[in-house]
């Protein structure tokens, strides 16, 4: 199952769906697509693939609702994205939070490749599960890759069990329990981070090269979070000399 999309010129092409999915796409004053999986989840054995290029085109991305990842006995539900941004492109993906089941079993591929002039905001969120779950997945694997100028800038891979990261969180003695990653990418990095200092989140600094910011933020409510990842996103659109932008969501 996949969905492949395009913009060149800012103009949008849906080139292959083949995907039990629905997107929508606005064009008031920027691009703006939303993704929705009937289901809103992930079963056993479904392997989805999203493949998206920025070819001289701006666009905000984000998901209807939180992703859900079924139980499962045995078979992994599988996710694959793959983003390719050229030619002054910039991408702004605000994801939901993913919610792992209990005995659910996850595999995500995520691999972003940027040219020198592009830039993006990206975030992922792990929540502990339903609300009457405390990380009672078996089983989560990710492998995150970003490329810059051909060359490959970070990579981190997860093998996570749910009763490991619960031991984790507890001998932290940590009452936070969701979990947000954020990867940005600007045309100043370093003046950027500086912004983000500002603003009094700490957790954020440079991959190898400094061609790549990345952060972690925690809370134990769910609200609190994305409002620091807004005020976070909302830093990067001045950055971009952009509006604050209204996902339409809450």
């Amino acid at each position: 199952m996949s969905i492949k999309f395009s913009f060149k010129d800012e103009v949008f092409s849906l080139d292959k769906l083949q995907l039990p999915s629905r997107h929508y796409h606005f064009n008031d004053n920027e691009n703006y697509i939303k993704l929705l999986n009937i289901g809103e989840g992930i079963f056993p054995k479904d392997k989805i693939r999203t493949f998206l290029s920025l070819d001289n085109s701006n666009l905000i991305l984000t998901t209807e609702s939180a992703t859900k990842i079924y139980p499962s006995k045995k078979e992994f539900g599988i996710q694959k994205i793959d983003i390719v941004l050229k030619n002054n492109s910039n991408l702004e993906f605000i994801n939901d939070e993913l919610i792992l089941y209990k005995e659910s079993l996850y595999i995500q591929f995520f691999n972003l490749k940027s040219d020198e002039n592009s830039t993006f905001f990206y975030t992922d969120i792990l929540s502990r599960g339903r609300s009457f779950e405390n990380f009672d997945f078996s089983n989560m694997l990710i492998k995150n890759s970003f490329y810059c100028e051909k060359s490959i800038e970070y990579m981190e891979k997860f093998d996570v069990k749910g009763d490991e990261l619960k031991d984790y969180i507890s001998r932290k003695s940590s009452n936070n329990f969701i979990f947000a990653k954020i990867y940005i990418k600007t045309k100043n990095n370093e003046e950027f981070l500086n912004k983000i200092y500002l603003e009094k989140f700490e957790s954020f600094t440079y991959t190898k090269n400094k061609k790549i910011i990345l952060g972690v933020i925690s809370s134990n409510n769910m609200f609190e979070l994305k409002n620091q990842i807004f005020k976070i996103w909302e830093l990067y659109r001045k950055e971009l000399n952009k509006n604050k932008f209204n996902l339409g969501k809450q």
